[in-house]
């Protein structure tokens, strides 16, 4: 099917029908994020690509539960940082992708670079996830105005104000050196990991 004929099908799709057996608020929500990121790959915009000047921003973050504010550029003074989007906090693949991320933190600290996960959820719910989930690990900041995502061109078309599961590896120049987009969470964190060497080989050689 076309990508943009799915999308128009996917937005258009009543939750409420006979067929859907709890009808509660709760449940049609659950049952329309799953739905929408079911179709994110066709839906997702087009992330922004390899060369372009990653946008700053400042955003509230948390890491092992306490908040504070993540600045881009002020990290950015430290080495390349690995920010990675993901739809929504405590969703089943989010979960798997900052476990992953988490048991590889001390690889990214070795390669010099911050980590840093985003998405549109709000900051008492990154504080609990950045606990929980990251282990302490590494920090999750709020985009709850979905401001940033949109400047990423990472929101997905049916849901515009969440995210899709994009990472990026930024250089230090404020520069995107790699972008990886794919709902499945397994290869970001080798994926990220491998342009972040491929980097500091290439420096190395120069």
């Amino acid at each position: 099917m076309n990508p943009s004929h799915f999308c128009k099908s996917l937005a258009s799709i009543k939750l409420m029908q006979p067929g859907v057996p709890d009808r509660s608020p709760a449940s049609v929500r659950r049952y329309a994020m799953a739905f929408a990121l079911w179709g994110a790959v066709a839906c997702a915009q087009a992330a922004l690509p390899v060369g372009a000047v990653a946008p700053d921003f400042n955003a509230q973050a948390a890491l092992a539960g306490k908040e504070f504010t993540f600045k881009l550029k002020q990290a950015l003074g430290h080495g390349p940082v690995v920010l990675y989007f993901y739809p929504k906090s405590f969703t089943a693949g989010c979960t798997v992708e900052a476990h992953a991320f988490a048991e590889a933190s001390p690889r990214f600290e070795a390669l010099g670079a911050t980590l840093i996960g985003m998405s549109h959820d709000d900051i008492a719910t990154q504080k609990d996830f950045s606990r929980r989930e990251c282990r302490d690990q590494f920090a999750v900041a709020a985009d709850a105005d979905a401001k940033v995502l949109k400047q990423y061109d990472v929101a997905l078309m049916v849901m515009p104000n969440t995210a899709a599961r994009v990472s990026f590896v930024i250089s230090p120049q404020g520069k995107i050196l790699y972008v990886y987009d794919s709902m499945n969470p397994d290869q970001h964190v080798s994926n990220t990991l491998k342009a972040l060497q491929d980097w500091r080989d290439q420096a190395k050689a120069h």
